[in-house]
């Protein structure tokens, strides 16, 4: 479509609004978002769904539109506190995207205080000349009342948290224990010694491993059992707790808090695989090689008696020594133990045959105390035990991918594609930039990237270097189209592990059993799909390639509902991540709030155009260091080396670099931390100078013996005013540092954001 075309076509699509007051229309067919001034704001809130004109390119060729018709208007509730000025009741939006405050008629407030956060429906949208107004829908209750960043977050994101009527009757209506009548054409495998292996905070057992040695063919290996909680047995298709539970699709894990899949009696107790009592599982039962390949494999339904609950700091104890304390209390499992840490290193290995993507990343566990204020947060360490009940759990899902294949039968499989050919792209400029000598081929392999991790593992600049592998991935979805999983190098797989807490997994065990009794499993009729859902489907359709989308079309009606349903539960998933990431934000911008003033030193784990993105090195927290708290300099972005370099000094700050900080801001609404850059500033600047003094490349955080980090020797000196330009920002920075410690503060701009 030529220019003048693209100026007269109107474009659906959903408006996006930005905290600053204008706004973007993310169009349905996946083209670059067109820009809405603030004043085409004011007749839409956020979420609303329009039809825009492009009527302007900018210099950059970043399209300007205006809203046209107003399509459809969000039916999402407004968080807000209740405020009043000068007698008139309003409601100020918690998410600043809306832009616009809501008016309240007087007998609109319910029982509502000032101050207090509520849920707002619209009764009149916003207009050209005039505010949007609302009534009272519900009360929350105070900003600062234990775990209302929770209550915020569920309705922000729209996450389910209450269950139905019909659903709590028909949990309540369920029996406390396993029954004689259950067990009919069960494998009984009470006297296995099946254990389970969790976190010290974990509520529910999904999974329960025991392994011993064995011949497989001629030569030794092991047989693993992974047993899982037999949810579809008491979760019937279509039942009023299925509803709920494909509503939700997930529980979403908080901070001291989760919002479960399934009602507490089934999560927390008729499901779970609580020790010592009989449970019903359905069971991955597995014969494995001493080279880690999975030589045979069955399913079959079982009754289980959990001989032990385990923690992951315990048997990495017993792993580590076995005449420990803890050992000892646990004579009779210790051999089983040891099988399964055997077997953990024969999957470990094939793991690396394979040349599966292996990243190793920092998890952070947030601590509260009681009233729900962070305490500490805390890095998660992996330890054997961790990883020995990741290697059992992919086996089995694994076999399940294969035997729904096999079985030619539809169902959901845990997809992961290769990067697309645009981060391949920044991809290999980013790795030719840094003087990485191995890159990635046209067609890439998961092996390759996994090369790429290994050789530049002991760089200094190893830890941004992995990082930008990572983020060349995509997102893994569940879609009934197997098209392998990239990051782990298996041809198909899927998700038998967790039922309690995702519903694609309940979807695989309906899925199994049906095979196991030559029936097929027909999906219920599917609610109409939400915004989430509509949403990842136009962003996947527009990454589709031309025969994807093709065969996407030409899929028949049982594969499309399977599609639908992936789609569903793919979406839901990004929902319970944003909602926890929301909450996780919201705590840390509050913890901070009371570390105001003071310094840190930090990594920066992000460049953009407007400035760096430091972790702290104590707190595991990130903010913004703005690009105008770098100098008084112009800093140019380099894409390609993720880093922003000063034009005339030289000065390069890149992923990785080294910074001490000082926390200058919180905003507690719009979750942002900012940073001021403190100690750093001066010694960034010194070395500068040194290396303008021997040539125009200076680099902070740089490689050596990679092209960035070589520096060019030449005898010609520098010219003087780059000179005084250096000795001018020493000056600045000595300047800025004697006056924060006199309790001064460098100026901000009012226009710095993210």
């Amino acid at each position: 479509m030529n220019e003048k075309n693209s100026l007269l076509a109107e474009f659906e699509g959903v408006v996006a609004g930005h905290r600053d007051g204008h706004g973007f229309v993310v169009r349905d067919d996946g083209q670059p978002d067109i820009y809405l001034p603030s004043n085409e704001m004011r007749a839409v809130l956020h979420k609303d769904r329009v039809k825009a004109r492009i009527v302007r390119v900018d210099r950059k060729g970043r399209p300007e539109g205006r809203v046209t018709e107003i399509l459809e208007r969000s039916a999402a509730p407004i968080i807000g506190r209740l405020l009043q000025e000068s007698g008139v009741w309003l409601v100020a939006p918690e998410d600043k995207r809306y832009g616009q405050d809501v008016l309240i008629p007087k007998g609109a407030t319910g029982s509502a205080k000032p101050g207090q956060v509520v849920v707002v429906e619209l009764t009149e949208p916003p207009a050209l000349y005039g505010q949007p107004v609302g009534r009272v829908k519900e009360v929350l209750g105070e900003i600062d009342d234990p775990g209302m960043e929770i209550e915020i977050a569920v309705r922000k994101y729209g996450v389910p948290h209450e269950f139905s009527d019909a659903a709590l009757a028909e949990a309540r209506a369920l029996p406390d224990t396993v029954r004689a009548a259950d067990l009919r054409q069960r494998v009984d495998l009470r006297d296995v010694a099946l254990v389970t292996i969790d976190g010290e905070d974990a509520r529910d057992f999904d999974d329960a491993v025991y392994c011993e040695p064995t011949r497989v063919g001629r030569g030794k290996g092991w047989r693993l059992l992974v047993a899982i909680a037999d949810v579809s047995h008491y979760v019937k298709t279509g039942s009023p707790i299925d509803i709920d539970a494909y509503d939700r699709a997930t529980s979403v894990y908080f901070p001291r808090r989760v919002i479960p899949m399934l009602p507490e009696k089934l999560s927390n107790g008729l499901c779970s695989l609580n020790p010592d009592v009989d449970r019903l599982c359905m069971v991955c039962d597995m014969l494995i090689n001493a080279k880690g390949e999975i030589h045979a494999y069955q399913f079959y339904p079982a009754v289980m008696h959990s001989h032990a609950r385990f923690t992951y700091t315990e048997v990495a104890a017993i792993l580590q020594n076995t005449r420990g304390p803890e050992a000892q209390g646990r004579k009779a499992l210790v051999p089983s133990l040891l099988n399964l840490h055997d077997v953990y290193r024969a999957l470990l290995a094939a793991r690396q045959a394979r040349g599966a993507v292996d990243f190793e990343t920092v998890e952070t566990q947030i601590v509260c105390d009681e009233s729900g204020r962070i305490e500490r947060i805390v890095p998660r360490t992996r330890n054997d035990a961790h990883k020995l009940i990741e290697e059992a759990m992919l086996a089995a899902n694994v076999c399940s991918a294969d035997f729904i294949g096999q079985s030619k039968h539809a169902g959901l499989f845990r997809v992961h594609e290769g990067p697309t050919p645009e981060k391949q792209e920044t991809l290999r400029s980013y790795l030719k930039a840094m003087g990485v000598p191995q890159s990635i081929s046209d067609t890439p392999h998961p092996s390759e990237f996994q090369q790429i991790a290994q050789a530049t593992k002991d760089r200094p600049d190893a830890q941004q270097i992995h990082t930008m592998l990572l983020r060349s991935m995509q997102q893994a979805i569940y879609t009934p189209v197997n098209q392998g999983h990239f990051g782990l190098a298996f041809e198909a797989y899927t998700h038998f592990t967790s039922p309690i807490r995702r519903y694609p997994d309940l979807l695989v065990h309906r899925v199994i059993k049906a095979i196991l009794l030559k029936q097929r499993y027909q999906l219920p009729a599917l609610p109409t799909p939400g915004e989430a859902h509509a949403k990842l489907s136009k962003r996947l359709a527009s990454r589709a390639t031309p025969a994807a989308a093709a065969a996407s079309r030409k899929l028949n009606a049982e594969m499309q509902a399977w599609q639908a349903a992936g789609l569903h539960c793919s979406a839901n998933e990004r929902r319970a991540d944003e909602a926890s990431r929301d909450v996780e934000a919201w705590l840390k911008c509050k913890y901070m709030r009371e570390h105001l003033g003071e310094e840190f030193s930090g990594l920066v784990t992000a460049v953009t155009s407007f400035g760096l993105f430091v972790t702290l090195d104590a707190m595991y927290v990130e903010g913004l260091v703005h690009i105008t708290e770098l100098g008084g300099e112009y800093f140019r972005f380099d894409e390609a080396r993720q880093e922003l370099r000063g034009e005339r000094t030289g000065i390069r700050y890149a992923l990785g670099t080294r910074v001490q900080v000082q926390v200058s801001r919180v905003d507690l609404d719009g979750r942002r931390i900012d940073f001021r850059l403190v100690r750093g500033d001066e010694d960034v600047i010194q070395r500068a100078m040194r290396d303008k003094s021997a040539g125009p490349v200076a680099d902070v955080g740089g490689t050596e013996g990679s092209k960035s980090g070589r520096r060019k020797r030449s005898g010609a000196p520098p010219a003087s005013s780059a000179v005084q330009d250096l000795k001018g920002a020493v000056r600045k920075a000595a300047a800025r540092k004697d006056g924060r410690s006199k309790g001064g503060a460098a100026p901000r701009s009012r226009k710095s954001r993210r």
